[in-house]
């Protein structure tokens, strides 16, 4: 077998991307939905977003693996997607980081001196 051909390449490698909205009204949903938080961490699954993981593949087989083993951990209600990408589409992925407008400061009633 030629090894360029054994090697992953940036084709074959894949991410999973797992984007929930679980209800969180009664006790009972807050605990299914850090319940299927735990298992997504558990399952070598990162926090990318707000309910949003990702995990690193490296293959098309492993990840469906873990997608099918993910199924079987679904809670009862809400929505689950998964999706998926090549390293290669994962690696044009492109983020903006914004700052939090800074408050402004109350002006002091009174002098103060430090």
């Amino acid at each position: 077998m030629n090894t360029s051909q054994s090697r992953y390449n940036k084709y074959q490698i894949m991410w999973i991307l797992a984007a929930f909205d679980l209800p969180t009204e009664t006790k009972k949903d807050r605990h299914e939905a850090t319940k299927f938080r735990k298992v997504l961490l558990d399952a070598g699954f990162h926090l990318f977003q707000f309910s949003i993981y990702v995990r690193h593949c490296p293959s098309r087989e492993n990840m469906w693996v873990h997608i099918e083993r993910l199924k079987k951990h679904m809670p009862p209600s809400g929505k689950v997607s998964f999706m998926h990408f090549t390293d290669a589409q994962f690696g044009k992925i492109i983020t903006f980081y914004g700052t939090k407008p800074e408050k402004n400061q109350e002006t002091p009633r009174q002098l103060s001196f430090f």
